[in-house]
């Protein structure tokens, strides 16, 4: 690697702008904002040379140099908002909802929305935030953030941490705020530095050459930033693990007992009981809102029990259920327990649990029993045998039955909330079968000829509980890198990092100052310092050269 050695002795790595010593220009030409004849100094980064621009010949020194772009992580950063809104354009798969007529997505989204929903589907939009290539995206970023940071901190840091108080004439008067005052007096010098030490500056006197500083730590806020924004990209990848993160949804009918989702048999919930209670009609307050959408619902809770297994790992051994928490879910109110949360999600009232059917002959005026037979609505048998013989096949059954726009019987959803079957009925000993259509309101004959017909005998129905299960262990993470990212802010923000320099010339002085922003309030604080002493006040050369 090149060295570049300032003529007051130091040695500079290759990529050095200002004098680390001294602060002398390496270049003599060295200008601000790239516009010609202006002479003032660029202080980004105090002038150091970074990593990026020092190292540039095998391949690990092109890869940093390209992370190291504040333009590449730019570009990253808007790359992955346009991918995240795509994302948006439609519900993800984790939020198709529960009674949708499928839940598979291949079907979803192209019954829900046409053509524009296929394409969504087909380019894999509906798992974005999983994708293997929104995931690489979310990793390119943190590794620029990573690099750009190291890239600028570490030089910046050893820069600024062993800086001297004596700079280089020429590194003063190209300072924005600058001034020359020919004669000054000991006492006055005194007084300055005292005053500034009232203003909280750290005051270094080294032979008559001075440097005042404050609020250094405030150059250190972009950095801090990108620590929070590591961190929360660290969480987002992390919420990729089921240990870590779980939105599982789950249907429990009342009186139900079922095991939880994504707790490996580990958990199991019952449904003791589903309450939902309405707003008064008379109230004056929901008055407008039940006469346009009917009663409106002032509550809805499910009464739980939560039970866990104890021989859980214990392959094929019945569950010894114990109970760890009675609770009654409400929304907004949640169950809480070993890390998970169960809240109260939606309901669907009035579906049926089973449906007792009786054969009889047809041109029986008092329908008189030949035999009856009962459907578990949510698991059905194929085929039903009579006491007296009859033989009774579901041919087909329709838990939510609707009819598509060609007139084609189909279920809306998979769950028994408007049900409907064809039946064929075998007489004893008879090889003929007979095809009814039966459903609520609903008794047809296929071919009007049957000498038998199914009627409905009797039904039981019971309420469902609609219930989120989630366990989020990534949300301290989310939490803490927010945190550490406000800090940043904060500490960039509210802050400045000023610094006045005092360089003794034979009977005068020479004042410079720099700041990062905030340039008023340093001239404020120069101001005060050499009030009532005859020590000239800078001039801001930036607004000179206009």
């Amino acid at each position: 690697m090149k060295k570049i050695k300032c003529e007051c002795g130091h040695v500079n790595p290759e990529g050095t702008v200002l004098c680390e010593a001294c602060g002398k220009p390496i270049d003599e030409n060295q200008h601000i904002d790239g516009n010609e004849g202006k002479k003032l100094l660029n202080m980004r980064y105090d002038g150091i040379a970074r990593r990026s621009q020092t190292y540039t010949t095998s391949i690990i020194d092109k890869i940093w140099s390209f992370f190291s772009s504040v333009k590449v992580g730019i570009w990253l950063i808007v790359i992955a908002l346009l991918a995240s809104i795509l994302g948006t354009i439609f519900p993800q798969a984790q939020f198709i909802p529960q009674n949708a007529v499928s839940r598979d997505p291949a079907v979803y989204y192209e019954d829900q929305f046409g053509i524009l929903g296929l394409m969504y589907y087909q380019l894999g939009l509906y798992e974005l935030y999983s994708s293997w290539w929104y995931m690489i995206l979310l990793g390119l970023i943190g590794i620029s953030l990573v690099i750009c940071s190291l890239d600028r901190f570490v030089p910046l840091y050893k820069a600024l941490k062993k800086q001297k108080a004596k700079r280089h004439e020429t590194f003063l008067s190209r300072q924005r705020l600058y001034n020359e005052t020919k004669h000054i007096t000991q006492e006055e010098i005194e007084k300055v530095k005292k005053e500034l030490r009232k203003q909280r500056y750290k005051v270094r006197d080294e032979n008559g050459h001075i440097l005042a500083e404050k609020g250094r730590f405030s150059r250190w806020g972009p950095y801090v930033n990108h620590i929070g924004l590591i961190i929360i990209l660290l969480a987002a990848v992390l919420r990729l693990s089921p240990l870590l993160y779980l939105d599982e949804y789950i249907w429990v009918r009342e009186g139900e007992q079922k095991v939880i989702p994504g707790t490996d048999g580990e958990y199991y919930i019952k449904n003791q009981d589903f309450i939902m209670e309405m707003h008064d009609e008379n109230d004056e307050r929901f008055k407008d809102a039940i006469e346009k959408e009917g009663m409106v619902p002032s509550n809805y809770q499910t009464d739980v029990v939560i039970y866990k297994d104890n021989d859980n790992n214990v392959p094929g051994a019945e569950p010894e259920l114990e109970p760890i928490l009675e609770s009654s879910i409400q929304m907004n109110n949640p169950a809480k327990f070993d890390g998970y949360t169960l809240y109260q999600s939606g309901y669907q009232l009035n579906e049926f649990t089973n449906m007792e059917f009786k054969v009889f002959e047809s041109d029986d005026p008092d329908e008189t029993s030949l035999g009856s037979f009962t459907i578990d609505l949510t698991n059905p048998e194929s085929n039903y045998v009579l006491e007296n013989g009859f033989k009774v096949d579901v041919e087909q059954y329709y838990p939510d039955y609707i009819l598509n726009d060609d007139g084609t019987p189909t279920s809306e959803t998979n769950y028994p909330r408007n049900p409907a079957f064809v039946f064929s009925v075998s007489p004893p000993d008879s090889d003929s079968a007979e095809v009814s259509f039966i459903g609520i309101g609903m008794n047809i004959d296929a071919t009007g000829e049957n000498d038998y017909t199914i009627g409905l005998q009797d039904y039981e129905s019971h309420d469902v509980s609609g219930l989120q299960v989630r366990r989020d262990y990534t949300l301290p993470l989310f939490g803490l890198g927010s945190a550490i990212f406000m800090i940043g802010v904060i500490q960039g923000m509210y802050w400045q990092h000023r610094r006045i320099w005092i360089h003794a010339k034979g009977n005068g002085i020479l004042i410079a100052a720099h700041t990062n922003k905030n340039w008023f309030g340093i001239k404020k604080d120069i101001e005060k310092s050499i009030e009532n002493t005859s020590i000239k006040m800078v001039v801001d050369q930036k607004e000179l050269d206009r």
